[in-house]
């Protein structure tokens, strides 16, 4: 399939799942009474519900799922590895503990934003810490190393939240806002959230012939003019603006960036550059759509869009992992 067809494709799907989560929900609104009180609005219940629930859930699922998936395909191109995934550099888990913290010390109770700003505070001291950790010399190993340190000492000192949390209803609301979604979100969250994932797209969509240069190897790609500690930074920049940006807004909702660009790999030849933005509008189009799956499959419990994602991302994922044996074997 051509490159343009692809990414036209996956924008109407993206396009039709936006229009359709904007008509899914529990409040029984038709389709054209949707659109007119979208549209046109008349200050009323309709209007309410379109205009501050519906839309923003939409546009942050867009947003949630460009970031994590954009943030996989750049991951794996740059460490050549297709395991890869946007949580290794521990952004997400640092993300996560901020939030934990502004939960646990009642900041959340004080303030409407406290959360997402406090989470995205973390993924800041992350991003300093994995600089720091990794060094100016340091290589794609080193890099991962120091990720994988960053995250386990972010899950460790959740856990010891936990562990010590003397207020059970703390408790409780930090394991649900860490299962992810993307309910009771405003536009006050998308306009925290926007200005971080452009931030991050455009450091990450322009790196695309430099990671196509990465699969070389390092020594090829330095001698095409590829700076390595360049683009090291900008990608470790990129992927921490997005992927705390989305851990702000909507919890931890895992698989995105680890399964969307396994999915449509093959239809890019494989290329690192071109997967990029097909795997921005595919993690778009997969978080918008496990987003509506949740409201259409237990409409009368609160099922969780990490929860979601996770059992339907793994066993999707050990599936590509056992096609790809079989293929080699």
């Amino acid at each position: 399939m051509p490159y343009r067809w692809l990414l036209a494709g996956l924008a109407t799907l993206v396009a039709a799942l936006f229009l359709a989560s904007l008509l899914v929900g529990p409040a029984g609104i038709s389709p054209g009474q949707g659109f007119r009180a979208l549209v046109l609005g008349d200050g009323g219940p309709m209007t309410l519900v379109m205009r501050e629930i519906r839309l923003p859930r939409a546009l942050l699922g867009i947003l949630v799922g460009a970031s994590l998936g954009l943030s996989g395909a750049a991951m794996q191109g740059y460490l050549r590895n297709p395991l890869a995934e946007p949580g290794l550099l521990g952004v997400s888990g640092s993300a996560a503990l901020g939030a934990v913290l502004a939960i646990q010390t009642g900041l959340a109770a004080a303030f409407a934003l406290a959360v997402p700003l406090a989470a995205l505070a973390g993924g800041g001291v992350a991003v300093a810490l994995l600089l720091l950790l990794a060094g100016p010399r340091g290589g794609s190993l080193t890099l991962i190393l120091a990720g994988i340190a960053v995250s386990a000492l972010a899950g460790a000192l959740i856990s010891l939240v936990l562990n010590l949390s003397p207020d059970p209803f703390a408790a409780s609301e930090i394991v649900f806002w860490m299962l992810g979604s993307l309910a009771d979100r405003s536009f006050l969250h998308v306009a925290l959230a926007t200005p971080f994932v452009a931030l991050g797209a455009a450091l990450l969509l322009p790196l695309g012939r430099r990671l196509d240069t990465l699969t070389l190897g390092e020594d090829a790609a330095e001698a095409l003019g590829t700076r390595l500690g360049r683009l090291r930074l900008m990608l470790v920049a990129g992927v921490a603006a997005m992927v705390g940006a989305a851990t702000a807004v909507a919890g931890a909702v895992g698989f995105v960036g680890l399964v969307v660009p396994h999915l449509l790999r093959g239809a890019v030849g494989a290329r690192p550059g071109r997967l990029l933005a097909a795997s921005a509008l595919g993690g778009a189009a997969m978080v918008l759509a496990a987003d509506i799956a949740v409201r259409l499959i237990l409409p009368g419990s609160d099922l969780k869009l990490g929860v979601l994602t996770a059992i339907v991302g793994a066993p999707l994922f050990l599936h590509l992992v056992y096609r790809t044996r079989r293929d080699l074997a």
